[in-house]
C-alpha cells in the first residue's frame, strides 16, 4: 500500500465539510481532578455524544456520501455486532436509501434496537466470523447493495480521520493523541490526519491487554490476527484492518495496554468526575495512560473518547 493512495488532507476537509449535516461537531471537555490523578493536562475528545453515540457516525456517513447514484438506488450492507451496524443504518435513513445490517445472534439488543430505531434491516446470522461473511455475500447477490466495511475501508478511515482533524482545529497545542483500537479506522485516521497537521505530535494507541493483537502486530512488523479475545471492551475484539496496520507501523510511536480492571476503574473515574457516560472501549486510553503516567508527565494529551453506547443496567461497577 503506497502513501498516496491514502486520502490526503484536502480529502480529508472535504469530507468533514461534506459530513457536518449528518454528524456532530463534538465537544472537547476537561478534569481538573483527573488531571491531577494523571500528572498531565488531559482533553477529551466527546465522541461519545456524537450522533448514534459513537466516531462511526463519520465514517459511515462519508462512505454513503461518496457512493455512486445506482449504487445508492440499490442500498448498503455490511456485517457489525455494534456501533458501526447503527452508523451505517441512520446514514443510510438521512441518504433515503436502504440498509441490511448482518448482526450475529447474540449482539447485544441495545445495538439492535439502534439499528432497527434508524430503519436498518438486520439479518442475523450464527455468532462467528465465516457466517457473517457468508450471510453478508448471499444479501449482497440477492439484494445488489453495496458493502460498507466497518475499519478496513479508504473512505471509513478518511470519515474517522475527520474526529482528529475537528479535535486539532479546536485544541491545537496538544502534544500527544490517544485512540482506542480495535479494527483501527479511528487510530489509522487520527495517525494520517496527525501526520499531515503536525509530524511532532505525538500517536499512541491503547489496547485491552485480552485483545492485543495490535500490539502484538505493531512489534511483529505484521499482522497476528487476534484469536479468542477476552475483554470487558467489547468494541475492541476484531483483529487490526490491512490498512488501517499500514497507517499505524508508519505514524502510531507505540500501543499501550490496559487489564480489564484498569478498564473498570477508569470508566468509572469518567463517570464520577466528568459525569458523562462512555462504554468500555472508551475508558481504553486513560486506563493505559494511567498505567504508564510516566511517558506523559507535564504533557498536554488529547484522547479520543470513542463512543457511548452501554446498557446502563450492566455496568461494571
Amino acid at each position: 500500500m503506497k502513501e498516496q493512495e491514502f486520502p490526503t488532507l484536502n480529502d480529508i476537509r472535504h469530507a468533514l465539510v461534506k459530513i457536518k449535516n449528518f454528524v456532530h461537531r463534538t465537544p472537547i471537555l476537561t478534569s481538573t481532578a483527573i488531571n491531577e490523578i494523571a500528572g498531565c493536562e488531559i482533553y477529551f475528545k466527546c465522541e461519545n455524544f456524537q450522533k448514534v453515540g459513537a466516531f462511526k457516525a463519520r465514517g459511515a456517513a462519508n462512505a454513503v456520501l461518496k457512493l455512486k447514484p445506482e449504487q445508492k438506488s440499490k442500498g448498503v450492507a455490511t456485517h457489525s455486532s455494534g456501533n458501526h451496524a447503527a452508523a451505517l443504518a441512520r446514514a443510510a435513513k438521512v441518504a433515503g436509501i436502504p440498509a441490511y445490517i448482518v448482526m450475529p445472534s447474540n449482539a447485544p439488543e441495545i445495538k439492535k434496537k439502534a439499528v432497527k430505531g434508524y430503519g436498518g434491516e438486520i439479518i442475523e446470522c450464527e455468532p462467528n466470523l465465516q457466517a457473517r461473511e457468508t450471510t453478508l455475500e448471499k444479501v449482497v447477490q440477492e439484494t445488489g447493495a453495496t458493502f460498507i466495511p466497518p475499519y478496513d475501508f479508504m473512505d471509513v478511515i478518511e470519515g474517522q480521520a475527520t474526529c482528529a482533524l475537528e479535535f486539532l482545529e479546536d485544541q491545537p497545542d496538544l502534544e500527544i493523541i490517544m485512540a482506542p483500537v480495535g479494527g483501527g479506522g479511528l487510530l489509522g485516521g487520527t495517525a494520517l490526519l496527525t501526520h499531515y497537521w503536525d509530524e511532532e505530535i505525538i500517536i499512541y494507541g491503547a489496547e485491552p491487554s485480552g485483545a492485543d493483537d495490535a500490539y502484538r502486530s505493531l512489534k511483529a512488523g505484521h499482522i497476528i490476527p487476534q484469536t479468542k479475545p477476552n475483554t470487558i471492551a467489547d468494541g475492541l475484539l476484531t483483529s487490526v484492518g490491512v490498512l488501517n496496520f499500514e497507517l499505524i507501523k508508519k505514524y502510531v510511536k507505540d500501543i499501550f495496554l490496559a487489564t480489564d480492571p484498569q478498564i473498570i476503574e477508569a470508566m468509572r473515574m469518567i463517570y464520577e468526575r466528568m459525569k458523562i457516560v462512555i462504554e468500555p472501549s472508551c475508558a481504553v486510553p486513560l486506563a493505559a495512560l494511567l498505567a504508564n503516567k510516566e511517558k506523559f508527565a507535564g504533557k498536554k494529551v488529547g484522547i479520543i473518547l470513542s463512543g457511548g453506547n452501554v446498557d446502563l443496567g450492566k455496568l461494571p461497577f
